[in-house]
């Protein structure tokens, strides 16, 4: 990453910032730049150049400019749009709370989204093992996987009906899976 990205990186995502969420990337097309050396892990690190990022700052800030296309993640500003790897999903569900009706959810970027018809709860189950790895949709075609802590309080609030457990959030009903 070129001081240049980075300053432009940084000057696009005043948009978290000032409280006005992620940057608007979904309206950037700028040409593709090549890959960069930075890799999301399926537990949650960002690694660039094969070292964890240890500024939690600089990786909220890469997080505001981030983009799934069709074929792959991308860091993206009006001028420039770099490749990266991630492993799973970008973020991690580190909590969850429930306000009325609705489930809260806070991602390991300090994101927070209710659970509904536009951020949807999705469990993909492992046919060799039968574990559940869930997900919440964040934003655009973003998710983050629910931690194992806050699947746990999901499952203590779900209703069984017809043999499966459930919550309820924005009017919407998710199953998280079957009871055994």
């Amino acid at each position: 990453m070129t001081p240049d990205t980075l300053s432009l990186i940084q000057s696009v995502a005043g948009h978290a910032e000032d409280g006005r969420g992620p940057a608007p990337v979904h309206l950037w097309n700028p040409d593709n730049c090549g890959e960069m050396d930075l890799v999301i892990r399926a537990d949650g690190v960002w690694m660039h150049e094969g070292s964890p990022i240890g500024r939690p700052q600089l990786v909220r800030l890469l997080a505001t400019v981030l983009r799934k296309d069709p074929d792959g993640y991308y860091l993206v500003t009006p001028v420039e749009k770099l490749k990266i790897t991630v492993e799973d999903v970008p973020f991690r569900a580190v909590r969850v709370d429930r306000e009325g009706d609705d489930l809260i959810f806070t991602t390991d970027m300090g994101e927070r989204v209710t659970a509904g018809a536009e951020h949807p709860v999705r469990v993909e189950t492992d046919r060799t093992t039968g574990e559940p790895t869930p997900y919440v949709h964040v934003r655009g075609d973003l998710e983050a996987r629910i931690e194992r802590s806050v699947f746990y309080e999901l499952v203590e609030m779900a209703a069984v009906a017809d043999g499966r457990m459930t919550v309820r959030s924005g009017g919407v009903a998710f199953t998280l899976g079957a009871v055994t």
